[in-house]
Formats: structure tokens, C-alpha cells, sequence
């Protein structure tokens, strides 16, 4: 008797859950976790209910907690998937190439001029760049030298030659012949303007 009871609240707890999220929610959203009730079947039970706009001093959301009821198999929920950031991307691929040898006119993988360097990385990204230095001066959109970020790509003498910015007042770039890749302070070279791509 005691188990029929048990199970009747369960089906109940999850039709009234099913129920409210129809009622509340348009549509499941992406960190809907599925719950599984022995004999009546598996739920995708949303990680809040979204509260609608325009109720003043209402939150936007409610979290829901899933009590532990035996019998009854609730997952952890998953861990968040990392940012997809190109730009830390491009600055790996970039120094990943670290002491490769400056050839003027290459283009990677293990030569590079100044804009070859630029264009193999972001490749690496899956971001296209123009091929020469030039170019890649207008490649994006402007950033300021006090707004730098890790990845924008930094134009020195005028926009003949480029390196990445990788943070700490440094950038990396193939420099001329004789010198391998390299990271270098940024104040080492003077510079011309950057654009983030």
C-alpha cells in the first residue's frame, strides 16, 4: 500500500513539474536535465523556471531543486562547456611557433614572415586574415593601445609589420631575418595601431 502511495506522489511530482514548465517556460531550455521515474517514464526537467518580464520586483528566474526520492534517478548536471574564445585561439597557435625561423614571404607551418605569422594563426582559429601586413591593419575592427586584448593584432612602423598582442605589454611576431619567432614588449617596436579581428 505504502509503496502505491509512494509511487502515485512521484508520478504526481513529475506530471505537476511537466505541467508547470508547459505553463511557464515557451520551450525546454538547454540546461534541461532529464529525471527518471522506475515505471512512468523519463523527464526533461528545466534547471529554472523563467519567470515572464514585467512583474516589478519579481526575480527573472526560480532555480529547482530536485529533492532525493528514492527509486528515483536525478544526473549532476553537466559541467559547462568552456568559451570558444578565437582569440586565445590565435594566440596559442602563435606561440605555439616559437622559435620557428623568419623567412620572408612564409606562411607557416614552421617559417613565417610578420603577416604570415598573423594569418597562420587565426587560421588555426578558423579565422581569415589578409595576407599582408598592410592589410591586416584594417582587418578588423580599431582598438586603441590602452584597450589592448590577447589577440589583436598590433601594426608597428607605419603598418609594415604586425604581432599579436598576448597580454602583460607584450606581443608576439616574427621580426626579421636571423631572428625567430619571438615575444617581445610591445614598447619595443613603435607602434602604429591595432585592430582586433
Amino acid at each position: 500500500m505504502a509503496t502505491n502511495t509512494v509511487k502515485r506522489a512521484i508520478s504526481a511530482g513529475a506530471v505537476g513539474a511537466a505541467t508547470l514548465s508547459a505553463l511557464l517556460l515557451p520551450a525546454t531550455p538547454a540546461s534541461a536535465q532529464p529525471v527518471t521515474v522506475p515505471g512512468v517514464g523519463t523527464f526533461d526537467v528545466p534547471d529554472a523556471i523563467q519567470i515572464p518580464a514585467g512583474i516589478p520586483g519579481a526575480p527573472t528566474s526560480i532555480p529547482i531543486q530536485i529533492p532525493a526520492i528514492p527509486g528515483v534517478e536525478v544526473p549532476a548536471p553537466a559541467p559547462a562547456a568552456p568559451q570558444n574564445n578565437v582569440h586565445q585561439q590565435a594566440v596559442d597557435a602563435a606561440l605555439s611557433r616559437v622559435g620557428d625561423p623568419y623567412v620572408y614571404g612564409a606562411s607557416g607551418p614552421n617559417a613565417f614572415d610578420c603577416s604570415g605569422l598573423m594569418q597562420w594563426s587565426y587560421a588555426q582559429a578558423g579565422v581569415s586574415l589578409p595576407r599582408t601586413s598592410y592589410d591586416q591593419a584594417n582587418a578588423g575592427t580599431p582598438v586603441s593601445m590602452d584597450q589592448l586584448e590577447p589577440g589583436d593584432v598590433v601594426s608597428f612602423y607605419g603598418g609594415s609589420h604586425s604581432g599579436m598582442y598576448i597580454g602583460d605589454g607584450n606581443v608576439v611576431h616574427a621580426s626579421t631575418s636571423g631572428q625567430p619567432v619571438k615575444v617581445a614588449p610591445i614598447s619595443s617596436m613603435p607602434f602604429a595601431g591595432a585592430v582586433r579581428p
